[in-house]
């Protein structure tokens, strides 16, 4: 029996790694902290930590697409399918997942604490791996999967390296005890998404009310739709229909062209965007290189503050900081950050060429988001430098074959190491969520179950 090692213990490591012991294989699941289904995003527990999208779209299990609402049903049986639940409770879930996985595959799952330095090819040919932990632990594998989630946030450009060394700085908000121990005075959160959000609320929370968050756009995440607010009927029609129009568009501004029809015609830009959800990779690949790369200099942000949205009440929240003053939001161009006797000095470019000013906080912190994991991750820069893979389209991630398998220098598919979720984003777009991790984890299964099965029925699972 064949032996898989997924490396990374998140989301979607979990999913890979069930639907692996479903099929058959021995799995040794290697995850930093031993704790398998928690990861970054659903390790925490403070109240406003909620799920991004309601509990309807988020079981793990693509045969039972109201799965995580069951089981949400056990712990409360007032769950609606609209309800936006604690993100502790989706990394109780999946931990529970694969706790009943393994049972089920009796002995067939090892879960081993550490980090993956290495991945060594000693055939050069395809065959059996080696895994190398840092602490010198070695692995055999036939197959590695590669879960590693999302990168850690990009270090900010003209960082000097006293900011950097100073405890006002904060590079890894998620660390546990980060935001703990900051001085007193004002905060300039990096960033203006999602993480920026939850930073907000966490500090404001603590009694800061001196926050600013600085974004080349200064664009909040939108809400999501109240729970009980129906979406026109004829929003998800209309927008299919149109489908073929945006996949002829051929550019970025005809597609941007065509949504914004499509939003004033049917009154409803969420029912707009969540029609489309299941096309956003076919759209994203029928771009030429040249409307990608405009779509990613101009209209990328915009994109992700209306498809990753706010749950009502983090937007309810996040209403009530800003009318208070607690929080302001500033569009600017970062172009410094230096230490000085007050604090941190920020060095920010007004948008559009405005002014230059140089404010002074008590504390920065980095709330940027997901960085590029080609730059950021020891392990995969080795395996790009030893030529087992390479990185995909635009450095987001690195490059695969239709169905995950990694690209090596030549461009050939490697036959034994593969990926899925986040690490795919450049060749995929729609990568980062449950609904989209699930399907990519079945069709692993599928193409690891039967190495010569030919990949067509591995696209045909895909497309379903």
């Amino acid at each position: 029996m064949g032996i898989a090692v997924v490396v990374g213990g998140g989301c979607s490591g979990v999913l890979a790694t069930r639907e692996l012991l479903r099929t058959g294989w021995h799995v040794v699941l290697v995850d930093p902290g031993a704790r398998p289904g928690r990861g970054l995003a659903y390790s925490t527990a403070a109240p406003w930590h909620l799920l991004n999208a309601p509990a309807a779209a988020m079981s793990a299990d693509p045969d039972r697409p109201d799965d995580f609402l069951r089981w949400c049903r056990l712990r409360d049986p007032a769950t609606a399918p609209t309800d936006f639940i604690p993100r502790s409770w989706y990394g109780d879930y999946l931990t529970e997942l694969l706790r009943t996985a393994d049972e089920t595959a009796q002995g067939r799952l090892t879960v081993q604490r550490g980090r993956v330095a290495r991945i060594f090819e000693p055939s050069g040919s395809g065959g059996p791996l080696t895994v190398l932990l840092t602490d010198d632990v070695v692995i055999p594998a036939d197959r590695v999967v590669l879960a590693l989630g999302h990168p850690a946030p990009a270090t900010p450009a003209r960082l000097d390296a006293a900011a950097a060394r100073s405890g006002a700085y904060v590079a890894d908000p998620w660390r546990p005890g980060a935001l703990d121990a900051l001085p007193e005075g004002p905060v300039l959160l990096i960033g203006t998404g999602l993480t920026a959000v939850d930073v907000a609320l966490t500090l404001s929370s603590a009694g800061r009310r001196d926050l600013i968050a600085v974004s080349r756009h200064g664009l909040l995440p939108q809400a999501h739709r109240r729970p009980g607010t129906v979406p026109p009927a004829a929003a998800a029609e209309a927008t299919i229909a149109a489908l073929p129009e945006l996949l002829a568009a051929g550019s970025a501004a005809r597609v941007l062209r065509t949504l914004r029809r499509l939003a004033a015609e049917t009154g409803d830009w969420r029912a707009v965007f969540d029609a489309l959800r299941p096309h956003w990779d076919t759209l994203w690949q029928s771009l030429p290189e040249p409307g990608q790369h405009r779509f990613l200099r101009h209209l990328a942000r915009h994109w992700e503050v209306h498809r990753h949205r706010m749950a009502p009440a983090v937007a309810d929240g996040m209403t009530a900081l800003r009318d208070s003053g607690a929080l302001r939001l500033h569009a600017a161009e970062l172009c410094g950050i230096e230490a000085t006797d007050q604090g941190v000095r920020v060095v920010l470019r007004e948008r559009h060429g405005g002014a230059i000013t140089a404010p002074v906080f008590a504390a920065v912190v980095n709330c940027t988001g997901p960085g590029r994991i080609v730059e950021s991750d020891p392990l995969v820069r080795a395996l790009v430098a030893e030529g087992m893979a390479r990185p995909g389209p635009y450095r987001l991630g690195l490059d695969t074959d239709p169905h995950g398998a990694l690209l090596r220098r030549d461009g050939s598919a490697h036959p034994a190491l593969w990926t899925l979720g986040p690490i795919r984003r450049g060749v995929l777009w729609e990568t980062t969520a449950a609904p989209e991790i699930r399907a990519q984890a079945r069709a692993l299964s599928i193409a690891l179950g039967d190495p010569g099965r030919d990949r067509a029925a591995v696209a045909e699972c895909v497309d379903s």
